[in-house]
């Protein structure tokens, strides 16, 4: 990247350049943008962080300025802040010391004047002083006033006397003297050509400034009127605000409220994940952070204010900017439920779901105690107690990906599959929204069982999941909305216990239909990682890549989850993508966080260009209109840190229906004693359930041991082996070892992917219908 030319500094100009900043003993010098402007010197990491995040401030006025040798310079303002940095050359090092020596000799004088105006008492008798003080800047203005008026004497004066001097010179020319004084008479003519020329020169000079001054006159007595008003303003209104804030302390301190673990999960504990938003400050004793730059691979920029046309939503999708014809628009209007819904046009009776479930109870149990005995096993291999459970199983958690089920909704109305592609992949994002303070483990599916999750009258979407394999563990999952599209996965869970965290990686695809524009999506699932399982309160983080892609039109999506680090100065669960089509041309940027909300801008242009990439390649400029929000979380229910964090769909997971089928995650005993705060019994039929699977799957194993070689009848598998199977690869891949054939789903060959997967095929909602569950095995 060529370095920009930095100017020769004047005064009064802001002044820009790239020097080199010490931070650590691990870094050394980094290279920053510094701007020095208004008395204020500011560095940030690259010239694209201007508009949003500066590292770090120094005021001039204050500071001391100290040249060490050819290049570099120290820039201290008494202790607080010190900033060593180091020129590129000795003519660069010079130009900077000349911008901030002018820089500082200004800010000194801005000061010096502000301190003598008074406007910065805040004593309690301010408002008595007030008369005062105004008596104060009118008697400054009468002084300077007198003093303007005596210039225009002088200006006159000099005038005056200059000309009257040249008369009596030229009346001295014409006399006939003799040589020598005629020779001195010369030299007294040039002399006063020269006075006339500065005095005239200083006569302009006092002029203009005359000029400028009765122009400006007025102006700066109505705008220090103008101040002094908005200040008494700026005064009452701080009072009202302290006043209502004293209020509100006292209301809060008098409420039930979330504790503060919940607003910042991991505070007080190593290793916890910082709170958002603080990006700006760079305090001295915090310079380690240095040491890991940032990793993305693209800039955005604002676009060209070309591209900004009136009367039209900028960031919205528009035909004339190379999208397909008729499409829609990401206007509020356009993404407003399917009015084609048969729900829509028929007023039918909603159930009334419960908001509530019993307060968790406070028992306390040692985590390590139970896991420093299973490290490198698998997690669904190791026996937990419920005291680590949340009541609900992993088919329920695997339903509440619908949580944000009107972001489908929306891209079914979207007439172009970029757009499209856009709610799709805040579809994705939007799944992990329910994690950030969920720490509870939750049940391990039996064999068989199921959940269905119907929300046709209050949705228009229905969706089953059913438990197709044990170990590995494995579960399918389909949903069907009526407003257009189908989702269907297979998810098999391959985690690993490392000692300090727990790593969850989740295996096989999802897939997304819409049924008006055939449009195919796949998608596959981040890692989860669970950490301080040891010491410290638990916090989650998704990290990875996954790549939305549209199998009819190859449009693509790629979806960067970023992992925390101590050493990031960016914000915590920081999601970024790029939408492109079949060609590679972006069209879209999405930017936002996974537990919070998810935007999306129109790229008009793109460049390579800005900082290089880890790689050691440009990274590329994106030019994109203003950012529209796509999704953003729905506020937890009220009391949620007392119900494990659950979400208002959460909490009616498993609240009890009838006509469900008799696998339903909603009849589970264990799972329903936990949530009624009953452990004691929870462990124990957990434990019963366990062992009549185990005995399940014997006598099953021992039926297809008979079907298939009779000579073995009779034996016993070797010990273990139903158990502590080794799987080290995907269920979906290389096949399942349960000899159970799934009642809803059957086994095939997906014809995106080529993976073999469990799809629906079809007869469980009419089996409820008719109330006919005589096909489902007995499992709990």
């Amino acid at each position: 990247m060529s370095e920009p030319k930095a100017p020769t500094p004047a005064p009064g100009d802001t002044y820009k350049g790239w020097l080199f900043k010490w931070t650590n003993y691990i870094k050394g010098y980094q290279r920053r943008w510094f701007v020095l402007s208004n008395g204020l010197l500011s560095y940030y990491r690259t010239q694209s962080e201007m508009g949003h995040t500066c590292r770090g401030t120094i005021n001039l006025a204050t500071a001391n300025i100290a040249v060490e040798d050819s290049c570099n310079f120290v820039i201290s303002n008494g202790g607080t802040q010190t900033y060593h940095l180091k020129a590129s050359s000795e003519v660069e090092r010079q130009r900077w010391i000349t911008a901030l020596e002018l820089a500082k000799a200004k800010a000194f004088r801005m000061q010096a004047e502000s301190d003598d105006s008074g406007d910065d008492s805040t004593s309690p008798s301010a408002s008595q002083g007030a008369g005062s003080r105004n008596s104060e800047v009118q008697s400054t203005l009468r002084t300077l006033g007198s003093k303007v008026e005596d210039l225009s004497t002088c200006n006159d004066l000099i005038a005056k006397h200059g000309s009257a001097l040249q008369r009596s010179l030229s009346e001295l020319e014409g006399i006939r003297l003799g040589g020598e004084t005629s020779e001195k008479i010369r030299q007294v003519t040039e002399r006063a050509t020269l006075f006339r020329i500065t005095s005239n020169a200083m006569i302009n000079a006092c002029r203009d400034f005359l000029a400028l001054a009765q122009a400006h006159s007025k102006r700066w007595q109505k705008a220090l009127q103008a101040e002094r008003e908005q200040r008494v303003r700026l005064e009452e209104t701080l009072e009202q605000l302290a006043k209502q804030h004293n209020h509100l302390e006292r209301a809060f301190r008098g409420a039930t409220v979330l504790p503060a673990s919940q607003s910042n999960p991991a505070i007080d504990s190593k290793g916890s994940v910082p709170g958002k938003g603080d990006v700006s400050d760079e305090d001295e004793e915090n310079e380690f952070f240095d040491a890991c730059e940032d990793v993305q691979e693209f800039i955005t920029v604002p676009a060209d204010p070309k591209y900004h046309r009136s009367g039209s939503n900028v960031s919205g999708i528009s035909s004339e900017l190379g999208m397909d014809d008729g499409t829609t628009s990401l206007d509020e209007q356009s993404l407003a439920s399917n009015p084609e819904s048969p729900q829509s046009q028929e007023v039918v009776p909603v159930r009334k779901r419960r908001t509530r479930i019993p307060d968790k109870p406070n028992y306390s149990l040692n985590l390590w105690s139970i896991m420093k005995n299973c490290i490198g096993k698998e997690l669904s291999k190791i026996p937990m107690p419920v005291n680590f459970n949340e009541p609900l199983s992993m088919l329920q958690r695997l339903s509440e990906d619908l949580e944000y089920y009107e972001l489908l909704d929306r891209g079914a109305k979207c007439q172009s599959s970029l757009e499209q592609m856009c709610y799709v992949a805040a579809f994705t994002v939007s799944s992990y929204s329910t994690t950030v303070h969920r720490t509870g483990k939750p049940f391990n599916p039996l064999l068989g069982e199921t959940f269905e999750l119907d929300r046709v009258q209050e949705s228009g979407y229905r969706s089953l999941c059913e438990q197709v394999s044990h170990h590995p563990p494995a579960a399918a999952h389909h949903a069907i909305s009526e407003r257009g599209w189908t989702l269907r996965q297979e998810i098999a869970l391959a985690s690993k216990f490392r000692g300090k965290y727990l790593s969850i990686m989740p295996l096989g695809s999802i897939h997304c239909v819409f049924e008006k524009s055939n449009n195919h999506y796949t998608w596959k699932k981040v890692t989860t990682t669970v950490h301080n399982i040891i010491v410290g309160k638990l916090w989650i983080d998704q990290s990875g890549e996954i790549d939305v892609v549209n199998h009819k039109t190859g449009d693509r999506c790629h979806l960067k989850f970023a992992p925390y680090s101590y050493f990031s100065r960016d914000v915590a669960r920081k999601v970024t993508g790029v939408v492109t089509d079949k060609d590679g041309k972006a069209h879209y940027v999405l930017s936002g966080t996974w537990d919070e909300k998810m935007e999306c801008s129109r790229v008009m242009e793109s460049s390579r260009g800005g900082e290089n990439g880890a790689d050691g390649r440009q990274k590329t400029v994106y030019q994109t209109l203003k950012a529209k929000e796509l999704w953003r979380k729905t506020p937890l229910p009220e009391g949620a840190e007392d119900m494990y964090y659950f979400s208002t769909l959460a909490l009616t997971l498993n609240e009890p229906e009838e006509g469900v089928a008799p696998t339903d995650s909603r009849r589970r005993p264990d799972q329903r004693l936990m949530e009624q705060g009953r452990w004691e019994e929870a462990n124990a039929e957990k434990q019963r359930l366990e062992e009549k699977q185990r005995t399940v799957r014997r006598e099953r194993d021992r039926e297809a041991n008979r079907s298939t070689n009779p000579a073995e009848e009779g034996k016993e598998p070797a010990n273990g082996a139903l158990i502590e199977d080794s799987i080290s690869d995907s269920p979906l891949k290389s096949g399942h070892q349960d000899n159970y054939k799934p009642m809803w789903f059957e086994r095939q060959i997906d014809p995106m992917t080529g993976d073999p997967t469990h799809i629906y095929r079809g007869g469980y909602w009419e089996a409820k219908e008719q109330g006919n569950w005589d096909s489902c095995p007995d499992i709990f």
